[in-house]
């Protein structure tokens, strides 16, 4: 059975791998896995489990509503009361209610930001975040023991089960909305109402910003908001590549600014009143000085390995702690869990803040944003480049380098440690770190970072450096990497 259910869930092509029949037999694992799997990791010591409550939210994809009901069937017929959103929703929205009401688990049925043909399931613990490798795994175990066994997945008629009280639709969006009211300083946003122009990229986070902004005074517009499951045929990923709409939204004059959500709204991305892409690193390096500085907040951040150093260098001024752990939301999360963080994020843009569930938050970050420009009292160009005057400059990019054939990752990872230039680009590395993939610290805090997939013979080049000059000879040098592996 070609299903493979990794960290936080599994993703596959519609109606090839990702079909109703596959879906059940992964929910009844999923049901398997919760019910005798010992589900329970230790972060929900202090809280009240409702052991029997599962909740299913669902995105904008193509039978995503449909895929949901399917899901709900099969944990419904295992005994479990299903709270299913009523309508599509964003990711941090569902994994609120899973925290929220007190329930073991949480599946929402997305594929994130990947492309229009692939559908998925992300798997929630009860904190509200992604379930754990070890929870994924026991998911993955009973899945393979069922097929091995012939046992198919119970399931129970959607009617029936709403009858009997254990499928309960609900609106996920008012509780959320109550959360985010306690993060977000909307009386500063208010006292400087800002134009915004929100861009959904037709995901489940449509309606979600400017929703919740009725009655500040904000001017709101939102684009690519109505219900497309084929994304416009474009990656719904806020990224430059794909934001040319909220450019051309902006160069118009429909705002001052712009904001962007994923296909299920965990990630974020923005552009400034002169249509130049703020990417996540900048981000979230204005929210943790904005924290910090306006805020008062203090604590220990969380980036991942491919995250800007503009971090580490506001964190020195601050005298804050520094964690930095491989690639993946999950790595933050359980920082998250076990200490009061002020902030993690990765440069995908999935960021949260203290306070929030464990997990990214685009709309969350988004609101944050805003409450920053209406602050400042200047524009989201200016904020950028006194960003960058006081701890850059900070340029970025990244190259994904395919590889003839498969490389083990532990063979590439170590012949990069054995083999450390002594300069790239002219200036000294200084440092080699191997947490995920071999990551290169030069003397001017430039750094690269070479990450062998770990499904795919790929190897992913990150370079940031003080000038784009500096960052083309890092991926250079990650290039010619490349080519000793062909």
């Amino acid at each position: 059975m070609p299903i493979h259910f990794g960290t936080d869930g599994w993703r596959a092509v519609i109606s090839d791998t990702f079909t109703f029949h596959n879906l059940r037999l992964v929910s009844q694992a999923i049901s398997d896995a919760v019910k005798y799997g010992y589900w329970s990791n230790g972060y929900e010591i202090d809280r009240h489990i409702n052991e029997d409550q599962i909740v299913v939210g669902f995105d904008t994809r193509f039978l995503s509503d449909r895929y949901a009901r399917d899901v709900a069937r099969v944990l419904a017929a295992n005994g479990y009361t299903v709270y299913l959103a009523q309508s599509d929703a964003s990711t941090p929205a569902i994994s609120y209610t899973v925290r929220n009401l007190g329930a073991v688990a949480g599946v929402m049925i997305t594929a994130s930001h990947n492309a229009p043909r692939y559908n998925g399931i992300k798997l929630k613990a009860s904190y509200g975040g992604s379930a754990s490798k070890e929870q994924c795994r026991r998911v993955e175990v009973y899945l393979n023991d069922n097929e091995e066994r012939g046992r198919g997945p119970n399931q129970m008629d959607f009617d029936q089960a709403r009858n009997l009280g254990l499928i309960k639709r609900f609106n996920p969006i008012p509780s959320y909305y109550d959360h985010l009211r306690t993060l977000i300083d909307f009386d500063v946003i208010a006292e400087n109402p800002q134009r915004v122009v929100v861009d959904s990229m037709y995901g489940s986070g449509r309606g979600m910003i400017k929703g919740i902004l009725q009655g500040t005074g904000c001017e709101v517009k939102e684009i690519r908001n109505e219900m497309n499951p084929g994304f416009g045929g474009v990656h719904p990923e806020p990224i430059a590549a794909h934001l040319s709409v909220l450019a051309g939204a902006i160069s118009t004059h429909m705002g001052n600014f712009g904001l962007a959500t994923d296909g299920d709204a965990d990630r974020i991305g923005a552009m400034d009143e002169r249509s130049n892409f703020i990417d996540p690193h900048k981000i979230m390096a204005l929210a943790f000085q904005y924290l910090v500085e306006v805020r008062g907040w203090r604590g220990p951040v969380v980036r991942t390995v491919s995250t800007t150093r503009m971090i580490d260098r506001l964190a020195k001024e601050y005298n804050l702690q520094v964690y930095e752990t491989p690639v993946g939301f999950n790595h933050i999360a359980d920082y998250m869990l076990k200490e009061d963080i002020l902030i993690g994020g990765e440069e995908s843009g999935g960021i949260s803040i203290r306070g929030n569930i464990p997990e990214g938050d685009g709309v969350l970050m988004g609101l944050l944003l805003i409450e920053i420009v209406a602050s400042s009292g200047v524009s989201l160009y200016e904020l950028v480049k006194n960003l960058l005057d006081r701890v850059g400059p900070a340029e970025y990019q990244r190259k994904d380098l395919r590889l003839s054939r498969p490389v083990a990752k532990d063979l590439i990872t170590r012949r990069l440690m054995d083999d450390v230039p002594g300069k790239i680009g002219g200036e000294t590395v200084n440092s080699v770190m191997d947490t995920d993939g071999v990551k290169f610290i030069l003397e001017d805090d430039s750094w690269l970072l070479i990450r062998p997939s770990g499904t795919e013979p790929v190897l992913r080049v990150y370079a940031e450096g003080r000038s784009p000059e500096m960052v083309e000879a890092l991926l250079e040098y990650g290039e010619s990497v490349a080519a000793n592996f062909t």
